[in-house]
């Protein structure tokens, strides 16, 4: 899987040795950036734009979302309380199944609560009326499959064949749709506007007979609106039509385009060996760190990378493709190869580029592997602040 982002921005003139390593850095001003064009696309367009807490959820700047957007959408209990706790606006809640024992605070929380299949609604009814007695207001939505695949890869494609997410289009009746207030999808994954446009044309014809039926429809997330090449004006424009048409609010819930390119992860150089090329341990783990890198896989942009050529394979010394691995047993714990902007030798620090969004919140204490500091950069002002250290408690208290 080819990352789409990757733009260096002002942290080609960040210090990686003013931090901790390993450590998270996000630039506020960037994500200023990215929310200013989400809550410019919400104002032309007539549309709501909810940040994903799944893709982003560093509440310490959560007064920053709020400056901005409408409200963010959580997928279960503890997101929800995050939400209700730090964020401003609407809270919106899909999770693909959930627990009786969850289920009132999520109705108490949120605005919207989003079922997976119409059995679920069915099931949990007797919650939902209790709920509603004691005079909590929140609506039913359901989520649905369009049955229409788009994604680079199957893992992370909603409609991939036999998909667990969403109720299948072509089983939905009118019976289903009285039982809510309105429809949710969710399809894509760092893509562009194309696929999205392909998607609702596979999905008016489903809806058509519907529209006007629902108050409200929602197209999830995985659209890359804040990076560079998106485009933005046929986005607005197919809201504002998607809205007559349906005669519906239209919610969008961006999440990795709140913080695309707004953060990076900085790492150490641990040891360095030669086995038929350079193989340099570091103290960033793929498997802990960054795990989509070997779920997707992907290779991850590197702050002042050159480029690498073919082959390059070199004894010692510098100036060829280098090896990263993470410090952890685990064989499969390659980052992958590249040319470093600096010798690699033990100390040497270095960067990974647009690591806000995901990896941050995918991070775990595997084989005791400590988890990155978080920082906030403000490229405007130069303002540097620890938010938050990871002492080896976070490893002791989360076993037993």
């Amino acid at each position: 899987m080819e990352t789409r982002a990757g733009d260096p921005g002002a942290f080609t003139r960040f210090d990686l040795n003013r931090v901790d390593s390993p450590a998270f850095v996000v630039d506020a001003a960037k994500l200023r950036e990215n929310l200013r064009i989400l809550a410019d696309v919400g104002e032309r367009s007539g549309a709501k734009v909810l940040a994903a807490l799944k893709a982003f959820s560093m509440w310490s700047t959560a007064p920053i979302v709020g400056e901005y957007l409408d409200g963010v959408c959580t997928s279960g209990l503890w997101e929800a309380r995050l939400a209700s706790e730090f964020y401003d606006g609407e809270i919106t809640t899909y999770c693909a199944a959930y627990k009786a024992e969850d289920l009132p605070e999520i109705l108490r929380l949120s605005d919207h609560v989003i079922f997976n299949s119409p059995a679920q609604i069915e099931r949990f009814q007797p919650l939902i009326e209790v709920a509603r007695a004691q005079g909590q207001h929140f609506d039913i939505g359901l989520r649905i499959n369009p049955l229409h695949a788009e994604g680079e890869v199957p893992r992370y494609d909603p409609c991939a064949p036999h998909s667990r997410l969403g109720f299948p289009i072509d089983q939905l009746t009118e019976e289903h749709i009285a039982m809510v207030n309105g429809l949710h999808m969710h399809t894509l994954c760092e893509q562009d506007f194309e696929p999205l446009a392909r998607t609702w044309d596979k999905v008016f014809d489903f809806l058509e007979p519907h529209f006007g039926e629902f108050s409200w429809i929602n197209i999830g997330g995985g659209h890359h609106i804040t990076r560079a090449d998106y485009q933005r004006d046929e986005l607005v424009q197919f809201l504002i039509d998607m809205a007559e048409d349906t005669g519906a609010q239209v919610y969008i819930e961006p999440g990795e385009a709140v913080a695309l390119d707004a953060g990076i992860l900085v790492g150490e150089v641990l040891d360095v060996q030669f086995n038929g090329m350079l193989v340099a341990i570091t103290d960033i783990s793929a498997t802990c760190h960054m795990p989509d890198v070997i779920e997707a896989p992907y290779r991850p942009a590197m702050l002042g990378e050159s480029p690498v050529e073919d082959d390059v394979i070199i004894d010692e010394g510098q100036g060829g493709a280098v090896r990263l691995g993470g410090p952890s047993c685990l064989a499969g714990d390659v980052i992958g190869d590249y040319r470093l902007p600096v010798p690699c030798e033990p100390g040497a620090r270095f960067a990974f580029l647009d690591q806000a969004h995901y990896s941050m919140v995918k991070t775990t204490t595997f084989n005791g592997v400590p988890l990155p500091s978080i920082w906030l950069w403000d490229s405007d002002s130069d303002l540097l602040e620890c938010v938050k250290r990871f002492e080896w408690d976070a490893f002791r208290d989360r076993l037993s």
